[in-house]
């Protein structure tokens, strides 16, 4: 009830000293103040106006202490470490949706990377566009490891993808997943070669056989995910962009990652097409 009396009154009492500044205002220009006092009128009006404000002002000191305070705790705050927390808690981690896999995008990933990349597919379809951005990951940036994780070229998997993409797939003219894989080795032997042989060691490359859930590419705590839809390749679907491995979507690809790669039998790259054939399903 008093901050709605104060409240009333504050507001009249600026709205008299608007008035009367306008009043004065018009007399001063009708020569009426001279008329009733010549000569010292206006200092006593001005004298009252100064004072009204300064009485304003004296009622309005502990609000503007509450200011003070509460921009000394906004100084305080964290704004880039709430947004993310905002984000984490409502997004779980993904920031984007993309129509199909962002080739530009993920070579940026690569080439600001320095701890992992890594690849789950069951092909890599885009590897000749990614190719010189591990490059420059393994020999220039020394990004400490790069996982790559392909199908068997033997699993009964992989038929039962050529199965899923048969609508899309002309035999005449696209290779089927048992020669997509080799291909992808292949492309990963001649990179494995090129590089320095200091440098080979840190390129790692498994197999596995099992029906992958999701296909993942990543760049330290950067993931594209996508699925295995039927009848389309999975970089040609949508693409969920997620930051934050400690993101709760983060994690849950992570650990799928993490799984795979446990299950994967390691390829020499050396010569993978004797390391593959060693491998018993």
């Amino acid at each position: 009830m008093g901050s709605g009396i104060r409240y009333r009154a504050e507001r009249i009492s600026l709205a008299l000293m608007a008035t009367s500044g306008i009043a004065v205002l018009i007399a001063d220009l009708l020569g009426w103040l001279d008329k009733v006092a010549p000569g010292g009128t206006l200092p006593k009006i001005t004298l009252l106006i100064l004072s009204t404000v300064t009485v304003f002002l004296l009622l309005e000191v502990d609000r503007l202490k509450v200011l003070d305070h509460v921009d000394a705790q906004l100084s305080k705050l964290d704004i880039g470490a709430l947004a993310q927390q905002l984000k984490e808690e409502h997004y779980g981690g993904v920031v984007q949706v993309h129509r199909r896999f962002p080739d530009d995008t993920f070579t940026g990933f690569v080439e600001g990377a320095s701890s992992e990349v890594a690849i789950l597919q069951t092909w890599i379809p885009n590897l000749d566009l990614l190719d010189a951005a591990l490059r420059k990951a393994l020999i220039d940036r020394r990004v400490q490891r790069i996982r790559i994780l392909l199908l068997h070229p033997s699993s009964p998997v992989a038929r039962l993808r050529d199965e899923a993409l048969r609508t899309v797939r002309d035999p005449a003219l696209d290779e089927d997943v048992k020669a997509s894989v080799e291909r992808s080795l292949s492309i990963l032997e001649s990179l494995h070669r090129e590089v320095p042989r200091e440098d080979r060691a840190r390129l790692q490359v498994r197999v596995y056989n099992s029906l992958p859930s999701i296909a993942v590419y990543k760049a330290d705590q950067h993931y594209l995910v996508s699925s295995f839809l039927h009848g389309q390749l999975a970089i040609r679907s949508t693409q969920t962009e997620i930051d934050g491995s400690d993101t709760p979507m983060g994690r849950q690809v992570q650990r799928e990652l993490d799984m795979l790669w446990e299950i994967g039998r390691e390829v020499d790259l050396g010569d993978w097409r004797a390391s593959v054939s060693t491998i018993n399903l």
